[in-house]
C-alpha cells in the first residue's frame, strides 16, 4: 500500500489519540498481561500431557495442580482482556467526542465563504457518518491490533526457544499472508474513499429535498427527484459493493495461508517427535502456538481492511477541520459602543470570484435615523451588500465606515451586535417562543418582549397558543404560518434594540 493513501488522516488521528496517554499505557499493560496469560496456558497443558503419557504411574495430584494453575492464569488473562476492552471503548468514544466537538466549533469559526461554497449535507455527513465509521475502525485497531502484534512477537520467541527449525518454517511462510493482506488493503482504500464521498453527496441531496419538498410537489417534480436519488444511490451501491468485496477477500485468503502454516508445523513437529527431538506435550504446545501465531493475522488483516474505511473517513473529517478559519480581528481592533448611526460607503468594489464582477465603485451615505431602500434586479448585489455590512465578506476595494470608522478596524462581534437583521428566509431555533424572541438579548425583560410583540402584531396569536410565550416550537416553526414566523423574527430584531436595522427583501 502506498504511503500516501490514507496518510492524510493518520497523523491528526494520532494527535487526538495521544491526549489519552495514560489510558493507552493502561490498555498496553493489560494487553501484555492478557497475551502472556494466553501463551502461558499452552505450556502448562503441554507439561500436563507429558505427565499423563510419561513412563511409570501417572501423577494425578501433579496433573490436577497443573490444571488448576492453567485455570487461574486463564481467568487472569480473561479479566485483563475485559479491562482492556473497557479502556479501549473509553479512548475511542472520547476521541470521537473531541472530534465532533472541534468540528462543531469549527463551523462557528469558518468564514461564510466556505459555508456558501460547500454543500451543507456533505458537512453534516463528515461530522456524523464519517466520524462513526472512523470510530469503528479505531476501536478495532485498539482492541485487535495491540493484542495481535504482541501475540505474534511473543509466540515467535516461544517457538524459537522450543524448536528453532520448525519456528523458521513458520517465519518463512508468514510473509505470504502479509503480502495478500497488504495487496487487498491497497485496493480497498480507493473504494472506501469513494463510498464516503458519495455518501456525503447523498446526505446533501436528501437534506436539500426534505427542506424543499413543497417546491418539488408544487412543480410535480417527484419523478425527476426520485430518478436523481436512484442515480446517486446506484453509484453508492456499486462503490460499497466493491469496497466490501475486496475487504471480504482478506479473511479467507489469510486463513488459507494460516492453514498451510499449521499443517507444516504439524508435519515437521511429528517428524521431530518420532526422532526424539520433541515431546508429545512439546508438539501440543507448538501446535497451539502455531494456531495463536496465525490467528492474529486474520484479525489484523480484518483490521487493515476496516482501517482503509476509517482512514478514508478520517481524511474527509480532518480536511474539514483543517479548513482555513475566518481571519481573526486585528489586535488593535476597537469595540463599537456609542453609535450615532451614520453609515458611509466609499467606492466599494467586491466580487465572489475574480472573473465575475459584481460591485464596482459603489458609494452611499446614510444619515442617522434615515430610512433607505436599495432596489434592483435579482443578482445585482443587494444581499451581497448586506453581507459586506455585516462583514460576512470583506470588501475587495474601498471602505465601509460607521461614524467615520472603517468597519475592518472594529471587532466583528461588536459590529454585528449593532445590527438587527430580518431576512426573507426565517430562522427559528428549537425551543420556546420566549427563547427565540430573546435570542439576541437574553437579559431582556418580559415586559420588553411583550411590548415588542405587540408592536409587531404577534402578541395576539402568541397569546392564543396553549402555553403562550412558553410554547415549544421546532426549527421549522411547527404549526406557525410563514407570516407568523416572519413577525417573530421582526420582534426578535426589535427586542435586540440595534443601532441599525436591515430588512432583506421587500416582503420582510
Amino acid at each position: 500500500m502506498k504511503k500516501s493513501k490514507g496518510m492524510g488522516g493518520l497523523k491528526p488521528s494520532l494527535t487526538y489519540i495521544s491526549r489519552y496517554r495514560l489510558l493507552i499505557a493502561g490498555t498496553l499493560l493489560l494487553a501484555v498481561i492478557g497475551t502472556a496469560s494466553m501463551l502461558w496456558v499452552p505450556i502448562i497443558i503441554g507439561d500436563t500431557i507429558d505427565l499423563l503419557i510419561g513412563e511409570g504411574s501417572v501423577a494425578l495430584s501433579a496433573v490436577l495442580t497443573e490444571l488448576c494453575k492453567a485455570a487461574v492464569i486463564f481467568c487472569i488473562g480473561g479479566i485483563a482482556m475485559w479491562g482492556m476492552s473497557l479502556i479501549n471503548n473509553r479512548i475511542t468514544y472520547q476521541v470521537v467526542r473531541d472530534i465532533r466537538r472541534d468540528a462543531f466549533e469549527k463551523i462557528q469559526h469558518l468564514p461564510i465563504s466556505y459555508l456558501d461554497s460547500h454543500p451543507h449535507g456533505d458537512i453534516v455527513s463528515r461530522i456524523i457518518a464519517d466520524v462513526d465509521q472512523f470510530s469503528e475502525g479505531l476501536l478495532m485497531g485498539f482492541t485487535q491490533l495491540f493484542t495481535g502484534v504482541l501475540t505474534i512477537l511473543a509466540t515467535l520467541v516461544f517457538m524459537f526457544v522450543i524448536h528453532p527449525l520448525i519456528a523458521a518454517v513458520v517465519v518463512v511462510l508468514t510473509p505470504l499472508s502479509l503480502f495478500i493482506a497488504n495487496f487487498i488493503a491497497g485496493k480497498t482504500y480507493r473504494f472506501f474513499r469513494d463510498q464516503s464521498t458519495i455518501r456525503g453527496e447523498q446526505t446533501d441531496y436528501i437534506n436539500e429535498m426534505v427542506e424543499n419538498i413543497k417546491t418539488v410537489k408544487a412543480f410535480s417534480n417527484e419523478e425527476k427527484v426520485i430518478g436523481k436519488f436512484k442515480e446517486i444511490n446506484g453509484r453508492l451501491q456499486i462503490s460499497s459493493l466493491k469496497a466490501i468485496f475486496f475487504s471480504s477477500l482478506t479473511n479467507p485468503t489469510t486463513r488459507f495461508v494460516n492453514s498451510v502454516v499449521y499443517a507444516a508445523v504439524a508435519g515437521f513437529g511429528a517428524i521431530a517427535v518420532i526422532g526424539g527431538g520433541l515431546t508429545a506435550g512439546g508438539l501440543s504446545v507448538f501446535l497451539s502456538y502455531a494456531n495463536q501465531y496465525t490467528k492474529p493475522f486474520n484479525e489484523i488483516s480484518g483490521v487493515l481492511a476496516e482501517f482503509q474505511n476509517a482512514l478514508a473517513c478520517a481524511e474527509r473529517i480532518f480536511e474539514f477541520l483543517a479548513a482555513e478559519q475566518e481571519q481573526p480581528d486585528p489586535a488593535d481592533a476597537g469595540v463599537l459602543r456609542e453609535v450615532s448611526g451614520r453609515l458611509s460607503v466609499e467606492n466599494v468594489s467586491f466580487s465572489y470570484s475574480p472573473d465575475r464582477r459584481l460591485l464596482e465603485n459603489f458609494s452611499l451615505e446614510v444619515a442617522s435615523g434615515q430610512k433607505i431602500a436599495i432596489v434592483g434586479p435579482t443578482g445585482c448585489g443587494k444581499t451581497t451588500f448586506i453581507n459586506l455590512l455585516m462583514r460576512f465578506y470583506d470588501v475587495n476595494g474601498g471602505a465601509i465606515l460607521i461614524d467615520g470608522r472603517d468597519i475592518r478596524s472594529i471587532t466583528r462581534q461588536s459590529l454585528r451586535l449593532s445590527y438587527g437583521m430580518v431576512l426573507q428566509e426565517t430562522w427559528l431555533k428549537q425551543g420556546t417562543i420566549r427563547e427565540n424572541l430573546k435570542l439576541g438579548r437574553p437579559d431582556a425583560t418580559d415586559a420588553d418582549m411583550i411590548e415588542a410583540a405587540k408592536k409587531t402584531y404577534c402578541h395576539g396569536f402568541i397569546s392564543r397558543l396553549e402555553k403562550g410565550y412558553d410554547t415549544v416550537i421546532s426549527e421549522s416553526g411547527g404549526n406557525l404560518s410563514n407570516g407568523q414566523k416572519q413577525l417573530l423574527c421582526i420582534a426578535r430584531a426589535m427586542i435586540s434594540d440595534p443601532h441599525f436595522l436591515i430588512v432583506d427583501k421587500a416582503t420582510a
